[in-house]
């Protein structure tokens, strides 16, 4: 009787022991696959494709505000995380691009404008109309709603220049020339800076009754 009731106990013990090791187990291949995810998240955002929300009308009507858009990092090369610069760049920044960069006046925050002219480029502006190397361009994308009083510095972007773009940097503007604050104010942005060219949009709100744009979802930006 002594032996059979030894038995039972450690017939128990047993299954307690196999009980707690599967929890374990299971534990640890949730932990596991949670990690795993959270690292290939940073590994895609840190180098191929980062998410950005459009919070301003200066791309109008190339982007909305309430459009959410991908940037794809990889467009030009390599950048180094937490250094922001390239570790390899494969390709250049072409005129008519859309970019995501830096803003050069707080470095805190991401902008994103149309490359509107490249290193060794003159760039000039007269009034509204854009000239690079002293030819009119064609500039399909550009939109004027009008100025707004309440955004200061009214009538000052319909003419620049003209300047020479320096080595390793860029001149960009908003599509919607009359309510952008872009090069013409502040100046070039550094190759280094522009995170990516944006090439999608995959998400868009409309106004503060967050209506879904269904005919802007998928909309690749050019």
């Amino acid at each position: 009787m002594a032996s059979e009731k030894a038995n039972k106990v450690k017939d128990q013990s047993l299954v307690e022991n196999s009980t707690t090791v599967k929890a374990k187990s299971t534990f640890r291949e949730y932990a596991e696959a949670i990690i795993m995810a959270l690292v290939l998240a940073l590994f895609i955002r840190t180098f191929i494709v980062q998410a950005f929300k459009i919070p301003s009308g200066s791309m109008i009507p190339t982007l909305e505000i309430g459009d959410h858009i991908l940037v794809n990092k990889l467009s030009y090369g390599v950048r180094m995380p937490f250094l922001e610069r390239y570790l390899v760049q494969y390709a250049n920044v072409q005129r008519g691009d859309v970019v995501v960069f830096i803003y050069p006046e707080d470095r805190s925050k991401d902008f994103i404008k149309r490359v509107i002219a490249v290193a060794g480029d003159t760039v000039e502006v007269r009034a509204k109309k854009i000239f690079i190397n002293g030819k009119q361009v064609d500039d399909p994308h550009a939109h004027f709603a009008g100025y707004d009083p309440q955004a200061g510095a009214v009538g000052s972007g319909d003419d620049y220049g003209p300047k020479v773009v320096p080595q390793r940097h860029i001149f960009v503007m908003g599509d919607n020339r009359d309510r952008s604050y872009d090069s013409r104010f502040w100046g070039f942005v550094n190759l280094d800076d522009v995170r990516g060219k944006a090439f999608l949009i995959y998400w868009s709100w409309d106004g503060t009754d967050r209506w879904v744009r269904w005919e802007r979802l998928g909309s690749i930006i050019y």
